[in-house]
């Protein structure tokens, strides 16, 4: 509103140069977001599903989501409420690592549902990411410099030689 107006003269490629550097520092300090799926079916066995059920509490340690699909085949698709069951079992045994961010809803052959980590859980992960730490592994057999045995029996041809 100054009398007279007041204008800036510059160089538009110097222009163009440094909003292409706001975009990309923008971009730098956005978070991204990684969305994990696991697919079950409606009559999976209880060790597939503990076995599942561990790969989605990984994936919410490291700070991810997942998205839980249940596949119906054939005279399953009659009977979504075992899909909501095995889905809302899920949801309670890994309430103190996410929440439901998505209610399970039908789609088509599918039940969707989609779960994130609790914020403390996402710092945790981004924290320990931006540290440089390597997720922990148990120690196995053989880590101390002893030898492991081999899963190949002595008296097979092979050791025989």
């Amino acid at each position: 509103m100054a009398r007279p107006p007041v204008c800036k003269l510059m160089d538009f490629g110097k222009f163009k140069y440094e909003s292409a550097l706001k975009a990309r520092e923008a971009r730098r300090n956005q978070q991204q977001t990684v969305i994990k799926e696991m697919k079950l079916r409606p009559k999976i066995d209880p060790h597939d599903y503990e076995t599942k059920k561990g790969h989605v509490v990984r994936f919410l340690k490291a700070g991810d989501k997942v998205k839980v699909t249940i596949m119906f085949r054939g005279r399953e698709q009659s009977r979504p409420e075992l899909g909501f069951r095995l889905l809302r079992r899920l949801s309670e045994e890994i309430s103190e690592l996410g929440f439901v961010e998505a209610s399970p809803k039908q789609d088509g052959r599918n039940m969707i549902m989609v779960l994130a980590p609790h914020r403390a859980t996402k710092a945790a992960a981004v924290a320990a990411v931006a540290a440089g730490a390597k997720p922990a592994r148990e120690p196995r057999e053989g880590d101390d410099g002893t030898e492991v045995p081999s899963a190949e029996p002595a008296d097979t041809p092979a050791a025989v030689e």
